[in-house]
């Protein structure tokens, strides 16, 4: 086995051509790979705007103490109005400034006595204007390529005016789960050994979120001549064939030969010393990939976040980051073995500072999927690591944040 700095390692120096890119329209490119920057061609705002309802002014006419209004300025008006000196003008949220003006005091902070304001408080220079680029300045990177399309973004590419968009055409991963005790959803138990797939789908769910095109091929028991034909088509069918199950050293366990003597497949690495997860298999045939995760739900999770979703951006031709922060410890943190471990935990803000305890956490075997609940937050220790008490910190990975 190999250590979990050498696994990514070799993971990172994987070689895969990206996609092609694909024009899309704008709502139709949700969830997929930005494949160009998104650079701003004009300002926003290109000339300063009103951020509120109030009259505007010169800042030094404030001195005055009562100001006569000249003019009411509404939003989308066609001419942008001229502001006498010591006069003011009606100004409402979204408008241009009039010219002339350089302040904006607003409608709470004066006395409309006919027709003219008396100022009650006055404001600072510049008050409640927008400043020409406030949002984007001209040339601006505003999203970078690479990036996925979720609500954000749409939001900025809308205001933008892009009717479409050139994104990276999402790799088709294709997911199996091995095993002859599975059911599958809706089938019947027929005796006490069965249990519920379950890994097929947390994987299906993890590519969809991370920007790829699931192929869900269901359960296949432990057959070796049924496993070979259903890992061959996958590979035919798909960019990444994921299974679960199969990968450890049982009577059973066929997948980790079938990758390695029936696929074609360069091994990158098989086994890594890590809990969970230890019997991670990753082989890679021409640009396809093949990911073989333990089948324990936990396992199966965890080795496809670490291995899975880095490969995922390489198919779009984006470098990868781990989300990896530090984090402070509420509650002390057992150390189990000599491996680089990664265990579910509560994410926490206390005191302005991101923390971790594992309160309510269930102990046991890596078949505890709902430890992961309430927001994925693993905390990482190295293998010579110990054990560590309240008040100190952990490298956490968050890939989902939701904070208690």
């Amino acid at each position: 086995m190999i250590s979990f700095e050498e696994s990514m390692e070799r993971l990172n120096a994987v070689t895969i051509s990206p996609k092609e890119t694909v024009e899309l329209p704008l709502m139709d490119a949700i969830g997929y790979h930005l494949a160009e920057d998104i650079v701003a061609t004009y300002n926003s705002p290109e000339h300063p705007t009103s951020a509120m309802d109030g009259y505007a002014l010169r800042f030094e006419d404030q001195i005055l103490k009562e100001l006569h209004i000249e003019s009411i300025n509404p939003a989308g008006a066609e001419e942008v109005p001229h502001l006498t000196p010591g006069q003011t003008i009606k100004t409402f949220t979204g408008s241009l400034m009039p010219h002339g003006s350089n302040t904006l005091i607003p409608i709470e902070n004066v006395t409309v006595d006919g027709d003219k304001i008396v100022i009650n408080e006055e404001v600072s220079f510049g008050f409640s204007v927008r400043e020409v680029g406030e949002s984007f300045k001209r040339g601006e990177v505003l999203i970078e390529k690479g990036t996925i399309i979720s609500f954000e973004e749409i939001s900025v590419l809308a205001s933008l005016n892009f009717e479409t968009l050139k994104v990276y055409k999402k790799p088709v991963v294709a997911v199996i789960a091995t095993g002859s005790e599975l059911l599958e959803l809706g089938e019947e138990q027929s005796r006490p050994s069965q249990i519920r797939s379950s890994n097929n789908y947390t994987i299906e769910a993890i590519v969809k979120k991370y920007g790829g095109e699931p192929l869900q091929l269901g359960c296949i028991g432990d057959d070796f001549e049924e496993l070979k034909e259903r890992f061959k088509d996958a590979l035919q069918r798909s960019d990444i064939v994921v299974s679960s199950g199969g990968v450890s050293v049982g009577d059973f366990d066929f997948v980790k030969d079938i990758v390695r003597d029936e696929l074609g497949a360069e091994l990158i690495f098989k086994g890594v010393v890590i809990k969970p997860g230890q019997h991670i298999m990753v082989a890679q045939a021409a640009n396809k990939m093949i990911i073989a995760l333990p089948g324990f739900a936990y396992s199966s999770t965890v080795t496809a976040l670490l291995y899975l979703v880095p490969l995922l951006y390489k198919y779009s031709a984006t470098e990868y980051t781990m989300p990896l922060v530090e984090t402070t410890l509420r509650s002390k943190y057992k150390k189990k073995s000599r491996k680089t471990e990664f265990t579910p935990g509560n994410l926490t803000l206390f005191d302005g500072r991101l923390s971790i305890d594992f309160i309510g956490k269930k102990s046991g075997s890596s078949a505890i999927m709902t430890n992961m609940l309430g927001g994925v937050a693993l905390a990482m220790s190295a293998p010579d690591d110990g054990d560590k008490e309240s008040g100190e910190t952990i490298q956490t990975l968050i890939y989902n944040l939701n904070l208690n």
